[in-house]
C-alpha cells in the first residue's frame, strides 16, 4: 500500500507535469494577447441582450476604440487557470494510466476532474477580470447596474465589501456545468491525435496541430455555449434583480436567465454572439495547442526527457 500511494504521489509531483502546466500557461496567454479584441467583443454580445446580432466585423471595428480593456487581470486569470487545468490534467491521466493507452471516456472524466479543480481554485478571478473588462461598457440592457473600480485589487475589496466573499463564486454552478467545455475539448482533441497519429511516433506538423485544436474546440464550444452566455452574466453579476443576484449561481439563477433570453429573444439569444464566440475560441484554442505542443516538445528535448506518448 505505502508502494502504491508513493507512486501516486510521485506521479503528481513530476517535470513533466510542470512542462505541461507551464507550456499550456504561456501558450494560452500568447493565444488570448493575439485574439483578445474578439473575446472582449464575445462578452459584451452575451451581456447586453438589447444590442442587436450585427455582423461581427461591425462590432470589431466599433471596439477598437478600447481593444485591451482589462486585458491585464484576464491574462492574470488565464495564465492561473491554464496552469492548474494542465498540471491536474496530465497529474491525474499520469496516476490514473500508468502508462497505458488512454481512450476517449478516460480523458473525458479526467478532463472534468481537472476542469472542476480548476472552477473552485480560479472563479474569483474571472468574476473579477468579468467586471473590470466590461466596466464603462454601455449596455442596451436595463437590468445590469454599472460599477467603478479602479483595479483588480480595489474590485475584490469593493465586491467583499458591498457583496460579501459568496460573491466572488457568482456563476460557479454554470463553469462547474462547463467543465464539460475542456473536457470535450481535450477528448476530441486527445482522439484525434491517436486516430491521426495510427502509432507513429513522430511529431504533427504545426498545420495539423492548429487544425485538430481548432476542430476540437469548435465542437466543445457549439456544444456548451448556452450556458457560457449565463455563466458571463452571473459573473458580472450587477443584475437589478435583487432576489434573483442574492442567488446567483444556483440552480434558480440559470434557468430564470434561460427564460428571460428565450421570452425576449427566443431560442436564438441563448446562443447570441456565437459567431464571435467561434471566432475567438476556435483561433485562440489552435494557436494555443499550437504554441503548447511545439514548446513542451522543445523543452523535452532541451531537458533529455523522454515523452510519454503511450499515455496521450
Amino acid at each position: 500500500m505505502e508502494t502504491a500511494a508513493s507512486f501516486k504521489i510521485a506521479d503528481v509531483f513530476t517535470y513533466e507535469s510542470l512542462i505541461h502546466a507551464v507550456a499550456g500557461s504561456l501558450g494560452s496567454v500568447t493565444a488570448m494577447t493575439v485574439f483578445y479584441q474578439l473575446d472582449s467583443m464575445r462578452l459584451r454580445l452575451q451581456g447586453d441582450t438589447r444590442q442587436p446580432c450585427l455582423n461581427v466585423w461591425i462590432h470589431l471595428v466599433c471596439s477598437r476604440l478600447a481593444p485591451y480593456r482589462g486585458w491585464f487581470p484576464v491574462i492574470c486569470s488565464l495564465c492561473c487557470s491554464n496552469f492548474v487545468y494542465f498540471y491536474t490534467f496530465n497529474s491525474v491521466k499520469a496516476c490514473w494510466l500508468r502508462g497505458h493507452r488512454s481512450t476517449p471516456g478516460k480523458d473525458l472524466v479526467v478532463g472534468i476532474i481537472a476542469g472542476v479543480v480548476n472552477v473552485l481554485v480560479t472563479t474569483p478571478l474571472w468574476v473579477v477580470n468579468t467586471r473590470l473588462k466590461l466596466q464603462g461598457a454601455k449596455f442596451r440592457n436595463n437590468d445590469i447596474k454599472p460599477t467603478h473600480y479602479s483595479g483588480i485589487l480595489d474590485a475584490f475589496h469593493q465586491i467583499l465589501l458591498s457583496e460579501g466573499l459568496p460573491a466572488l463564486w457568482n456563476g460557479t454552478l454554470p463553469s462547474l456545468l462547463l467543465v464539460l467545455n475542456p473536457a470535450l475539448q481535450f477528448m476530441v482533441y486527445e482522439g484525434l491525435k491517436r486516430e491521426l497519429r495510427r502509432g507513429a511516433s513522430g511529431e504533427f506538423s504545426s498545420l495539423e496541430v492548429f487544425v485538430i485544436g481548432a476542430i476540437a474546440k469548435a465542437v466543445a464550444t457549439t456544444a456548451t455555449y448556452p450556458l457560457q452566455t449565463v455563466q458571463s452574466i452571473l459573473r458580472f453579476g450587477q443584475h437589478r434583480h435583487s432576489k434573483e443576484s442574492r442567488i446567483m449561481g444556483s440552480l434558480r439563477s440559470i434557468f430564470y436567465l434561460w427564460r428571460e433570453q428565450v421570452r425576449k429573444h427566443g431560442i436564438v439569444g441563448l446562443f447570441k454572439g456565437l459567431e464571435a464566440k467561434l471566432l475567438q475560441t476556435v483561433l485562440t484554442a489552435a494557436l494555443m495547442f499550437l504554441l503548447y505542443e511545439k514548446m513542451t516538445a522543445a523543452t523535452f528535448r532541451i531537458m533529455g526527457l523522454r515523452r510519454t506518448l503511450s499515455r496521450r
